[in-house]
């Protein structure tokens, strides 16, 4: 049986990497060939009648782990620079924004059309509302540098403001004692919370990325990032935004240029360290495909097909994929003055979606929520996402350049 496992692990292995290689000719986002992937591995296993121990309870480890490596690999290529100053702020005002509007109009909606409970109605939707970086950072590698950079952003800031809110109410009002008048308490204590993150972050990040620098043993890319999953697990158990951590470490990481003068260079040689850097980036990368295919793969597993083509969820999901990308492209187009294409399609929903739908207690689900309809919805804004990478990657240095848009609003 042994042999067997390993056998298997090898072959998902191989399967994901040929998915990933000829990802790039297709345009199909790998995670749903990798999510295919899993159901035909259910079907043939039930087929030759082999039975496997019940790996489900590893998904949530498996989504958490391979979360932190996605925001970690996507902010380590990112570049903090005045000339990019207004590419920032647009993608983080971009994902906080639309994730409140999204928000805000669909609980309105369930709230005051179909009588459901405040807090519950939030804890269903907010997972809705959020980007997934570990779908749409790997599917925009073919873009512009500049369109890349923006969804690169905007995705990530996505994952950590909507954790962030969804922590906010489920730790904080889902036990029922919910009051008006203690939202303004629980927003100055998440304010504060997230302020000391921020300057933990900063520190921590700094100490870690000199550590990397001066560590002469072979073995030491393995022992930063350990270091970095140990610190988010830790915050996650105090309620801190620890994602926030993640992305502090891979910008401090990434813009030492903005640390280099006449004092640091007396303690860091910056040439040595920039290759260092490239070994890490290398690591982080291996670590998190093997991560991010495992997961998907066994997601599809668990995930049944006739909950994939239930006509009444397919309805739903259709219904919110599409007010989805209506917000969005109504949102680039009238308040931020961007080109629309193919910016609009880079909104999928995917493995952030999941933990957090899993993460809801099941007194608080709402009656139309389940893991059918959830897949829909990932499969369906996956598909719109891969539509507008075949239509328009070829054109994106003429349609994808939000620097030339930024320019025109200001």
């Amino acid at each position: 049986m042994t042999y067997y496992l390993i056998i298997a692990l090898c072959i998902i292995i191989i399967i994901a990497y040929l998915i990933e290689i000829t990802g790039k000719h297709t345009k199909i986002p790998g995670v749903i060939l990798l999510i295919f992937t899993g159901i035909g591995t259910n079907y043939f296993l039930a087929y030759m009648d082999i039975q496997i121990p019940d790996l489900s309870g590893l998904l949530p480890m498996m989504g958490t782990i391979g979360l932190v490596l996605i925001v970690l690999e996507g902010s380590l290529d990112l570049t903090i620079s005045v000339k990019r100053k207004r590419l920032i702020l647009t993608s983080v005002s971009s994902a906080i924004l639309l994730f409140m509007i999204f928000v805000a109009i669909s609980t309105f909606v369930a709230v005051k059309v179909w009588n459901f409970p405040l807090i519950p109605a939030l804890l269903n939707i907010i997972p809705l509302g959020i980007i997934s970086s570990a779908v749409a950072i790997p599917s925009s590698s073919d873009l512009h540098k500049d369109t890349r950079e923006f969804i690169t952003y905007e995705s990530s800031i996505s994952d950590i403001f909507g954790i962030l809110v969804f922590d906010f109410i489920l730790y904080r009002y889902s036990s029922g004692d919910f009051k008006y008048s203690s939202i303004g308490q629980g927003i100055f204590g998440f304010s504060f919370d997230l302020l000391i993150t921020i300057i933990a972050s900063v520190i921590l990040s700094t100490g870690l990325a000199f550590l990397l620098h001066r560590i002469g043993h072979r073995v030491k890319h393995v022992i930063i990032t350990t270091g970095i999953v140990l610190v988010y697990a830790l915050a996650r158990l105090v309620h801190m935004p620890s994602l926030l951590v993640v992305l502090v470490f891979g910008l401090v990481m990434n813009n030492s240029h903005l640390f280099k003068n006449a004092y640091s260079q007396k303690f860091i040689n910056f040439d040595n360290f920039i290759n260092e850097l490239k070994s890490f980036k290398h690591i982080t990368g291996e670590f998190t495909f093997i991560v991010r295919s495992f997961f998907f793969v066994i997601f599809g597993y668990y995930t049944s097909v006739n909950d994939l083509i239930d006509l009444r969820n397919l309805l739903i999901a259709v219904s919110i994929s599409a007010f989805i990308f209506i917000l969005r492209a109504l949102y680039l187009k009238l308040v931020l003055r961007m080109p629309v294409k193919p910016l609009v399609f880079f909104a999928p929903r995917g493995l952030i979606t999941i933990l957090l739908f899993l993460s809801i207690p099941v007194d608080q689900l709402l009656p139309f929520m389940n893991k059918g309809l959830i897949t829909q919805i990932i499969f369906v804004s996956i598909l719109l996402m891969s539509f507008g990478n075949i239509i328009f990657t070829g054109k994106s240095s003429e349609l994808s350049v939000p620097s030339q848009s930024f320019k025109n609003s200001s």
